[in-house]
């Protein structure tokens, strides 16, 4: 009891984390690279990120293979989709109850292989975990009749993570204990709640108390979890940790291993490390998978390595342009911000594979950029039109300089003192060049009523005078021949504080 009591408080949040650097040995960043693959010894323990070993898991505990025929299973498996499907059809869950207790659902838990149709129903309602845990509730009533496995047990705590019931996950996790059902998967659930909550403290001390538990010893599933966790947490010296203690305990990676780790050396922009991993997945006997290369074609496009991105698309082209347009929107984000003479023909072959309801407001800003570095206005105006429908307001100076640039190269003043007018009336990020640049272009053209009524639009919106807009009118008289008008600029200078000795020096 007074263990059980230990794992219902799970230590106060506020222990300090520096205190946990110690329980996973330190070690060089380039384990995992040089790491010996050995062969998997043995079926993994369940979790919730190796549903494809949970099946081999359940055989063993009641059936052999040969004694469960595919038939079979995939008959269980269709029936009890069949039953997910009327429990989400259930209006809020009313008359949950009823359907389970219909008898269908006892009849398919007497099924072999034991515990599969409770796994399966489990593993069909995980989008959907507060139904889930109402129908692993209701199954606990037939625990007399028919045992609880320890894999329904940490699904269900697991299930009770991604509700965001911590607390739930405990009470579970305390009650197989109780029930004097105490394995590595049990624990591994509740890593998974902690994992699927940050709660990084608490879930390293839950993993300390695995490891003085006799009857539990750490799997690569175990790791697994908590390679997850710290990626999530960007933690990466404890991620290095965590592979250090696998590689200590001789413990076989998995392809969700490999997975984990790129994935968190992505997020991290560790690009180095991500193509040792990545290398020595292709030199070892476990391949990457299509995760890994969809993982690796982010990694290139962020690192703005286009000659692998590409050969990584060619790999997965139709399944990236029928399933994730993310990617593609990865693609052309990473050539929109380089300096590829055909950055244009490549993004605009991507665009087409975007839906047209796919619209995304950081993508329309990114290329309303792309298309003014390029002086291509039209399309530029195109996106920007886009931009004010979708009332999506840019906030960057940087984006509006280079929109004020591609209207100065193609000499459209009308053009920009209109975008300027939507611009200030959709509450886009204004700046001083912009007002500039369109006295300037007034100048050029002598429209010099114009480009004075520029000031007022300045002082409207609050842009004071600068030396800088003194000398445009300046110049702009100069140039026209109305000397004594330019002459006069220099009184306005002084007038406002903005003069100097030099100023009878420019022509």
């Amino acid at each position: 009891m007074a263990r059980l009591k230990q794992l219902v408080s799970l230590l106060p949040p506020r222990r300090r984390f520096s205190s946990l650097r110690s329980t996973i040995p330190r070690f060089r960043s380039s384990t995992l690279a040089r790491r010996p693959h050995a062969a998997p010894a043995g079926p993994r323990w369940f979790c919730s990120e190796d549903i494809s070993d949970l099946r081999e898991r359940i055989l063993l505990l009641s059936e052999s293979p040969s004694e469960v025929s595919k038939e079979d299973k995939e008959s269980l498996r269709s029936s009890v989709h069949t039953l997910a499907e009327e429990l989400l059809a259930l209006p809020d869950g009313q008359g949950l109850e009823a359907s389970l207790g219909s008898g269908c659902f006892p009849d398919l838990l007497r099924r072999p292989p034991a515990g599969f149709a409770s796994l399966e129903l489990l593993s069909a309602l995980k989008w959907h975990p507060l139904l889930a845990l109402q129908v692993f509730d209701w199954r606990k009533k037939l625990a007399c009749e028919i045992p609880v496995l320890a894999e329904e047990y940490s699904k269900a705590i697991s299930l009770a993570g991604r509700a965001h019931n911590v607390t739930l996950a405990t009470k579970l996790f305390c009650d197989a204990i109780a029930a004097g059902i105490n394995e590595t998967c049990i624990y591994n659930g509740l890593l998974s709640s902690c994992m699927y909550n940050g709660q990084t403290i608490r879930a390293m001390f839950v993993f300390e108390d695995m490891k003085k538990d006799t009857k539990c010893k750490p799997t690569i599933v175990t790791y697994n979890i908590l390679l997850s966790l710290f990626s999530r947490s960007m933690l990466m010296d404890h991620l290095e940790k965590v592979l250090k203690a696998i590689e200590d305990s001789e413990l076989p990676y998995t392809i969700n291993t490999y997975n984990t780790v790129i994935a968190a050396y992505v997020t991290a922009w560790r690009w180095d490390k991500m193509e040792k991993i990545y290398q020595s997945m292709l030199e070892g006997p476990i391949k990457p998978d299509v995760t890994t290369l969809f993982l690796m074609l982010r990694g290139y496009a962020h690192s703005r390595n286009f000659e692998k991105m590409e050969q990584i698309y060619d790999q997965v082209k139709e399944i990236a342009n029928s399933q994730h347009v993310s990617v593609l929107r990865t693609m052309i984000c990473a050539y929109a911000k380089s300096s590829q003479p055909n950055r244009i023909k490549k993004v605009e072959a991507l665009m087409k594979l975007i839906p047209e309801d796919g619209y995304r407001a950081w993508l329309n800003v990114l290329l309303i950029r792309m298309y003014a570095q390029e002086g291509l206005i039209e399309v530029m105006e195109r996106f920007i039109s886009e931009a004010f429908q979708q009332q999506t307001i840019v906030s960057t100076r940087g984006v509006m300089r280079s929109i004020l640039t591609g209207y100065f190269k193609n000499n459209a003043v009308d053009r920009l003192a209109e975008f300027l007018k939507k611009a200030e009336s959709a509450g886009w990020r204004l700046c001083r060049s912009l007002y500039h640049c369109k006295m300037v272009m007034y100048g050029q053209q002598n429209r010099l009523g114009e480009m004075h009524g520029v000031l007022d639009e300045m002082e409207n919106f609050r842009f004071n005078r600068t030396r800088k807009t003194f000398l445009i009118l300046y110049k702009a008289y100069a140039n026209t021949g109305r000397r004594s008008e330019a002459e006069s600029i220099f009184g306005m200078m002084w007038k406002h504080g903005l003069g100097n000795s030099n100023d009878s020096l420019v022509t």
